[in-house]
Protein backbone atom coordinates (compact mmCIF):
# COMPACT_ATOMS: atom_id res chain seq x y z
CA UNK A 1 0.00 0.00 0.00
CA UNK A 2 1.99 3.19 -1.40
CA UNK A 3 0.53 6.88 -2.21
CA UNK A 4 -0.46 7.34 -5.60
CA UNK A 5 0.76 10.42 -6.96
CA UNK A 6 -0.39 11.00 -10.56
CA UNK A 7 -4.40 11.68 -11.02
CA UNK A 8 -6.77 9.13 -9.47
CA UNK A 9 -6.63 5.78 -11.48
CA UNK A 10 -10.30 5.75 -9.98
CA UNK A 11 -10.10 1.99 -10.45
CA UNK A 12 -7.28 -0.28 -11.09
CA UNK A 13 -4.58 -1.02 -8.24
CA UNK A 14 -6.89 1.48 -6.09
CA UNK A 15 -9.40 -1.18 -5.46
CA UNK A 16 -6.31 -3.70 -4.35
CA UNK A 17 -6.13 -0.42 -1.95
CA UNK A 18 -9.48 -0.37 -1.26
CA UNK A 19 -9.97 -4.08 0.01
CA UNK A 20 -6.37 -3.29 2.32
CA UNK A 21 -8.30 -0.90 3.94
CA UNK A 22 -11.27 -2.30 4.18
CA UNK A 23 -9.38 -5.35 6.24
CA UNK A 24 -7.51 -2.76 8.85
CA UNK A 25 -10.84 -0.83 9.28
CA UNK A 26 -12.18 -4.28 10.19
CA UNK A 27 -8.87 -5.04 12.78
CA UNK A 28 -9.27 -1.73 14.10
CA UNK A 29 -12.35 0.25 14.60
CA UNK A 30 -14.16 -3.45 14.84
CA UNK A 31 -12.40 -4.19 17.83
CA UNK A 32 -12.59 -0.91 19.38
CA UNK A 33 -16.55 -0.89 18.27
CA UNK A 34 -17.27 -4.51 20.32
CA UNK A 35 -15.04 -3.87 23.39
CA UNK A 36 -18.92 -3.59 24.77
CA UNK A 37 -18.38 -7.46 25.67
CA UNK A 38 -15.52 -6.83 27.79
CA UNK A 39 -17.03 -4.01 29.44
CA UNK A 40 -18.85 -5.96 32.15
CA UNK A 41 -15.99 -8.90 32.02
CA UNK A 42 -13.42 -6.38 33.13
CA UNK A 43 -15.37 -4.12 35.40
CA UNK A 44 -16.61 -7.40 37.33
CA UNK A 45 -12.92 -8.12 37.93
CA UNK A 46 -11.85 -4.57 39.04
CA UNK A 47 -14.85 -4.41 41.21
CA UNK A 48 -15.13 -0.62 39.28
CA UNK A 49 -17.61 1.56 38.83
CA UNK A 50 -19.01 1.80 35.42
CA UNK A 51 -17.17 5.13 34.81
CA UNK A 52 -14.28 4.71 35.66
CA UNK A 53 -14.03 1.29 33.55
CA UNK A 54 -15.10 3.88 30.81
CA UNK A 55 -12.42 5.45 31.21
CA UNK A 56 -10.02 2.82 29.32
CA UNK A 57 -12.00 3.21 25.97
CA UNK A 58 -11.73 7.06 26.67
CA UNK A 59 -7.95 6.72 26.81
CA UNK A 60 -8.15 4.48 23.59
CA UNK A 61 -10.65 6.85 21.94
CA UNK A 62 -8.20 9.91 22.91
CA UNK A 63 -4.81 8.09 22.00
CA UNK A 64 -6.42 6.96 18.78
CA UNK A 65 -7.52 10.51 17.67
CA UNK A 66 -4.09 12.30 19.01
CA UNK A 67 -1.81 9.91 17.24
CA UNK A 68 -3.47 11.09 13.67
CA UNK A 69 -1.40 14.19 13.46
CA UNK A 70 1.89 12.35 14.03
CA UNK A 71 0.93 9.37 11.61
CA UNK A 72 -0.27 11.66 8.99
CA UNK A 73 3.14 13.29 9.37
CA UNK A 74 5.18 10.27 9.44
CA UNK A 75 3.18 9.31 6.12
CA UNK A 76 4.63 12.32 4.54
CA UNK A 77 7.72 12.08 5.58
CA UNK A 78 8.33 8.77 4.97
CA UNK A 79 5.30 5.97 3.49
CA UNK A 80 2.02 4.87 4.36
CA UNK A 81 3.13 1.26 4.34
CA UNK A 82 5.57 1.56 7.18
CA UNK A 83 3.13 3.99 9.29
CA UNK A 84 0.84 1.24 8.68
CA UNK A 85 3.01 -1.84 10.02
CA UNK A 86 4.17 0.34 13.00
CA UNK A 87 0.67 0.38 13.33
CA UNK A 88 -0.07 -3.40 13.36
CA UNK A 89 2.63 -4.19 15.66
CA UNK A 90 1.59 -1.37 18.24
CA UNK A 91 -1.99 -2.79 18.21
CA UNK A 92 -0.68 -6.21 18.75
CA UNK A 93 1.81 -4.99 21.59
CA UNK A 94 -1.04 -2.88 23.35
CA UNK A 95 -3.14 -6.55 23.35
CA UNK A 96 0.19 -8.22 25.02
CA UNK A 97 0.28 -5.42 27.41
CA UNK A 98 -3.05 -6.29 28.85
CA UNK A 99 -1.94 -9.42 29.90
CA UNK A 100 1.12 -8.13 32.18
CA UNK A 101 -0.35 -5.14 33.51
CA UNK A 102 -2.40 -4.33 36.53
CA UNK A 103 -4.14 -2.21 35.42
CA UNK A 104 -5.41 -2.07 31.59
CA UNK A 105 -4.62 2.22 30.49
CA UNK A 106 -1.26 1.33 29.47
CA UNK A 107 -2.70 -1.66 27.18
CA UNK A 108 -5.38 0.74 25.88
CA UNK A 109 -2.60 3.46 25.42
CA UNK A 110 -0.55 1.30 23.26
CA UNK A 111 -3.86 0.01 21.45
CA UNK A 112 -4.62 3.58 20.71
CA UNK A 113 -1.89 4.55 19.15
CA UNK A 114 -1.80 1.28 17.21
CA UNK A 115 -5.30 2.06 15.67
CA UNK A 116 -3.81 5.07 15.06
CA UNK A 117 -1.00 4.53 13.32
CA UNK A 118 -3.42 1.95 11.37
CA UNK A 119 -6.53 3.32 10.70
CA UNK A 120 -4.87 6.87 9.33
CA UNK A 121 -2.63 5.90 6.48
CA UNK A 122 -4.98 3.52 5.25
CA UNK A 123 -7.88 5.80 5.16
CA UNK A 124 -6.00 8.89 3.46
CA UNK A 125 -4.71 6.68 0.90
CA UNK A 126 -7.78 5.75 -0.63
CA UNK A 127 -8.19 9.72 -1.13
CA UNK A 128 -5.40 9.27 -3.06
CA UNK A 129 -6.37 6.35 -5.92
CA UNK A 130 -10.20 8.13 -6.32
CA UNK A 131 -11.48 11.28 -7.64
CA UNK A 132 -14.72 10.62 -8.94
CA UNK A 133 -15.48 7.22 -6.77
CA UNK A 134 -14.00 9.01 -3.97
CA UNK A 135 -17.27 9.13 -1.70
CA UNK A 136 -17.87 5.10 -2.98
CA UNK A 137 -14.36 4.03 -2.43
CA UNK A 138 -14.46 5.45 0.70
CA UNK A 139 -17.89 4.07 2.01
CA UNK A 140 -16.60 0.82 0.89
CA UNK A 141 -13.08 0.63 2.85
CA UNK A 142 -14.89 2.06 5.88
CA UNK A 143 -17.60 -1.26 5.78
CA UNK A 144 -14.90 -3.12 6.92
CA UNK A 145 -15.51 -2.39 10.69
CA UNK A 146 -19.05 -3.35 9.86
CA UNK A 147 -18.29 -6.67 8.26
CA UNK A 148 -15.49 -7.93 10.48
CA UNK A 149 -17.61 -6.44 13.72
CA UNK A 150 -20.68 -9.19 12.68
CA UNK A 151 -17.96 -11.59 13.07
CA UNK A 152 -16.20 -10.24 16.27
CA UNK A 153 -19.22 -10.30 18.18
CA UNK A 154 -19.81 -13.71 19.02
CA UNK A 155 -16.35 -15.19 18.09
CA UNK A 156 -15.06 -12.46 21.10
CA UNK A 157 -18.06 -13.79 23.25
CA UNK A 158 -16.60 -17.62 22.49
CA UNK A 159 -12.92 -16.19 23.17
CA UNK A 160 -14.39 -15.04 26.36
CA UNK A 161 -16.05 -18.05 27.27
CA UNK A 162 -13.32 -20.36 26.57
CA UNK A 163 -9.97 -18.28 27.74
CA UNK A 164 -11.31 -15.66 29.89
CA UNK A 165 -11.00 -11.86 28.89
CA UNK A 166 -7.82 -11.52 29.36
CA UNK A 167 -6.43 -14.06 26.99
CA UNK A 168 -9.14 -13.48 24.73
CA UNK A 169 -7.09 -9.78 24.14
CA UNK A 170 -3.94 -12.34 23.62
CA UNK A 171 -5.61 -13.90 20.35
CA UNK A 172 -7.34 -10.31 19.41
CA UNK A 173 -3.62 -9.16 19.06
CA UNK A 174 -2.32 -12.05 17.19
CA UNK A 175 -5.29 -11.47 14.87
CA UNK A 176 -4.19 -7.44 14.47
CA UNK A 177 -1.05 -9.07 13.08
CA UNK A 178 -2.87 -9.10 9.73
CA UNK A 179 -2.79 -5.16 10.00
CA UNK A 180 1.20 -6.00 8.69
CA UNK A 181 -0.13 -8.18 5.49
CA UNK A 182 -2.60 -5.05 4.74
CA UNK A 183 0.48 -2.78 4.47
CA UNK A 184 2.90 -4.68 2.06
CA UNK A 185 -0.13 -3.88 -0.33
CA UNK A 186 1.80 18.35 0.84
CA UNK A 187 1.52 19.38 3.82
CA UNK A 188 -0.78 22.95 4.30
CA UNK A 189 -2.01 24.13 6.99
CA UNK A 190 -6.15 23.74 6.03
CA UNK A 191 -7.63 26.96 5.50
CA UNK A 192 -10.72 28.85 6.27
CA UNK A 193 -14.36 29.15 7.84
CA UNK A 194 -15.60 25.59 6.83
CA UNK A 195 -12.91 23.43 8.50
CA UNK A 196 -13.19 24.93 11.97
CA UNK A 197 -16.98 24.31 11.65
CA UNK A 198 -16.49 21.01 10.41
CA UNK A 199 -14.00 20.07 13.28
CA UNK A 200 -16.87 21.34 16.05
CA UNK A 201 -19.47 18.57 14.28
CA UNK A 202 -16.03 16.57 15.14
CA UNK A 203 -15.91 17.09 18.52
CA UNK A 204 -19.46 16.47 19.23
CA UNK A 205 -20.27 13.74 17.04
CA UNK A 206 -17.13 11.95 18.73
CA UNK A 207 -18.67 12.25 22.35
CA UNK A 208 -21.54 10.11 21.03
CA UNK A 209 -20.91 7.95 18.33
CA UNK A 210 -18.77 5.50 20.40
CA UNK A 211 -21.06 5.42 23.64
CA UNK A 212 -24.16 3.65 22.38
CA UNK A 213 -22.16 0.44 21.17
CA UNK A 214 -19.93 0.77 24.89
CA UNK A 215 -23.58 0.52 26.65
CA UNK A 216 -25.44 -1.71 24.20
CA UNK A 217 -24.13 -5.08 26.17
CA UNK A 218 -24.66 -3.50 29.84
CA UNK A 219 -28.01 -2.03 28.55
CA UNK A 220 -29.13 -5.71 27.70
CA UNK A 221 -28.28 -7.12 30.69
CA UNK A 222 -29.97 -4.19 32.95
CA UNK A 223 -33.36 -4.81 30.45
CA UNK A 224 -32.81 -8.70 31.77
CA UNK A 225 -32.31 -10.18 28.53
CA UNK A 226 -30.53 -13.49 28.29
CA UNK A 227 -26.65 -13.26 27.66
CA UNK A 228 -26.75 -15.71 24.53
CA UNK A 229 -29.03 -12.59 22.54
CA UNK A 230 -26.68 -10.39 24.01
CA UNK A 231 -23.79 -11.17 21.20
CA UNK A 232 -26.79 -10.90 18.71
CA UNK A 233 -27.55 -7.23 18.88
CA UNK A 234 -23.58 -6.31 18.29
CA UNK A 235 -23.96 -8.61 14.93
CA UNK A 236 -27.17 -6.75 14.21
CA UNK A 237 -25.21 -3.29 14.71
CA UNK A 238 -22.84 -4.30 12.45
CA UNK A 239 -25.29 -5.89 9.86
CA UNK A 240 -27.12 -2.73 9.37
CA UNK A 241 -24.14 -0.72 9.63
CA UNK A 242 -22.53 -2.44 6.89
CA UNK A 243 -25.71 -1.68 4.43
CA UNK A 244 -25.54 1.93 5.58
CA UNK A 245 -21.98 2.74 4.66
CA UNK A 246 -22.60 0.73 0.91
CA UNK A 247 -26.31 2.15 0.48
CA UNK A 248 -24.89 5.80 1.23
CA UNK A 249 -21.60 5.28 -0.18
CA UNK A 250 -23.46 4.31 -3.80
CA UNK A 251 -26.00 7.59 -3.58
CA UNK A 252 -23.57 10.02 -2.65
CA UNK A 253 -21.52 8.79 -5.56
CA UNK A 254 -24.62 9.66 -8.30
CA UNK A 255 -24.06 13.11 -7.00
CA UNK A 256 -28.13 13.35 -6.64
CA UNK A 257 -27.39 15.36 -2.95
CA UNK A 258 -24.17 16.97 -2.30
CA UNK A 259 -22.58 15.25 0.38
CA UNK A 260 -22.89 18.12 3.49
CA UNK A 261 -26.38 18.15 3.02
CA UNK A 262 -26.19 14.13 3.07
CA UNK A 263 -24.45 14.28 6.15
CA UNK A 264 -26.94 16.46 7.78
CA UNK A 265 -29.44 14.45 7.19
CA UNK A 266 -28.25 11.16 8.47
CA UNK A 267 -26.70 13.08 11.31
CA UNK A 268 -30.60 14.30 12.15
CA UNK A 269 -31.43 10.56 11.34
CA UNK A 270 -29.06 8.94 14.15
CA UNK A 271 -29.92 11.38 17.04
CA UNK A 272 -33.31 10.71 16.20
CA UNK A 273 -33.04 7.73 16.67
CA UNK A 274 -30.60 7.58 19.94
CA UNK A 275 -33.64 10.35 21.29
CA UNK A 276 -35.62 7.23 20.93
CA UNK A 277 -33.91 4.77 22.85
CA UNK A 278 -35.97 5.38 26.20
CA UNK A 279 -38.86 3.62 24.50
CA UNK A 280 -36.77 0.08 24.39
CA UNK A 281 -37.68 -2.37 27.30
CA UNK A 282 -37.37 -5.99 25.53
CA UNK A 283 -35.06 -7.65 22.87
CA UNK A 284 -37.31 -6.92 20.35
CA UNK A 285 -37.75 -3.20 20.71
CA UNK A 286 -33.48 -3.20 21.43
CA UNK A 287 -32.80 -4.79 18.45
CA UNK A 288 -35.26 -2.66 16.28
CA UNK A 289 -33.37 0.66 17.77
CA UNK A 290 -30.05 -1.21 17.57
CA UNK A 291 -30.80 -1.48 13.52
CA UNK A 292 -31.67 2.23 13.35
CA UNK A 293 -29.07 3.66 14.96
CA UNK A 294 -26.62 1.14 13.34
CA UNK A 295 -27.81 1.76 9.80
CA UNK A 296 -27.42 5.85 10.38
CA UNK A 297 -24.51 5.37 12.05
CA UNK A 298 -23.13 3.71 8.90
CA UNK A 299 -24.52 6.16 6.55
CA UNK A 300 -22.75 9.03 8.74
CA UNK A 301 -19.25 7.13 8.35
CA UNK A 302 -19.46 6.95 4.80
CA UNK A 303 -19.46 10.17 4.16
CA UNK A 304 -17.78 11.99 6.71
CA UNK A 305 -14.16 11.82 5.17
CA UNK A 306 -15.47 12.71 1.51
CA UNK A 307 -16.99 15.76 3.40
CA UNK A 308 -13.25 16.55 4.90
CA UNK A 309 -11.64 16.45 1.15
CA UNK A 310 -14.60 18.43 0.15
CA UNK A 311 -14.02 20.82 2.52
CA UNK A 312 -10.27 21.36 2.81
CA UNK A 313 -9.81 20.31 -0.86
CA UNK A 314 -6.84 17.10 -1.98
CA UNK A 315 -4.01 19.49 -1.85
CA UNK A 316 -4.56 19.21 2.53
CA UNK A 317 -6.47 17.03 2.81
CA UNK A 318 -4.01 14.64 4.15
CA UNK A 319 -2.61 17.85 6.57
CA UNK A 320 -6.33 18.14 7.11
CA UNK A 321 -7.18 14.71 8.55
CA UNK A 322 -4.31 14.70 10.85
CA UNK A 323 -5.56 18.05 12.35
CA UNK A 324 -9.36 16.81 12.11
CA UNK A 325 -8.38 13.82 14.01
CA UNK A 326 -6.52 15.70 16.57
CA UNK A 327 -9.43 17.91 17.38
CA UNK A 328 -11.85 15.80 17.70
CA UNK A 329 -9.92 13.92 20.38
CA UNK A 330 -11.51 15.63 22.71
CA UNK A 331 -14.84 14.94 21.89
CA UNK A 332 -13.57 11.03 21.71
CA UNK A 333 -11.82 11.32 25.47
CA UNK A 334 -15.14 12.71 26.82
CA UNK A 335 -17.88 10.91 25.70
CA UNK A 336 -17.59 7.72 27.61
CA UNK A 337 -16.63 9.19 31.25
CA UNK A 338 -19.60 11.65 30.44
CA UNK A 339 -21.71 8.55 29.82
CA UNK A 340 -20.38 6.65 32.42
CA UNK A 341 -21.19 9.49 34.85
CA UNK A 342 -24.86 9.99 33.81
CA UNK A 343 -25.75 5.98 34.50
CA UNK A 344 -23.94 6.46 38.04
CA UNK A 345 -26.28 9.65 38.69
CA UNK A 346 -29.38 7.91 37.35
CA UNK A 347 -28.46 4.03 37.53
CA UNK A 348 -29.67 4.06 33.99
CA UNK A 349 -27.88 2.85 30.70
CA UNK A 350 -31.38 4.69 28.95
CA UNK A 351 -29.92 7.90 30.46
CA UNK A 352 -26.74 7.37 28.95
CA UNK A 353 -27.42 6.74 25.69
CA UNK A 354 -30.32 9.48 25.57
CA UNK A 355 -27.91 12.81 26.54
CA UNK A 356 -25.47 10.84 23.44
CA UNK A 357 -29.01 12.05 20.77
CA UNK A 358 -28.84 15.22 22.29
CA UNK A 359 -25.39 15.76 21.29
CA UNK A 360 -25.78 14.84 18.10
CA UNK A 361 -28.70 17.07 17.43
CA UNK A 362 -26.05 19.61 18.38
CA UNK A 363 -23.65 18.67 15.98
CA UNK A 364 -25.85 19.75 12.93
Amino acid sequence: MHAKESSPPDGGYGWVVVVSAFMVMGLTAAVLKTFGLFFVEIQEHFDELASTISWITSVTIATFHLGAPVASSLCVKYSHRAVLVTGGLLAFSGMNTSTVSNWCYLYWCFSGLGISFSWTPAISIVSHYFSKRRALANAIASAGECAFAFTFGPLFQWLIGQYGWKGALLIIGGIQLNICVCGASHSETPPDTGFVLYAMFGILAAMSFFVPPLFLVPLSYSLGIDESWTASLLSILAMVDFAGRLLCGWYANLHVTKTIHLLTMTITLISTSLMLLPLANNYLSLAIFTGFYGFFFGTTVAVHITVLADVVGMSDFDSALGLFMLIRSTGGFLGPPLAGNQFNSSKKYLASSLLCGFRDTSST
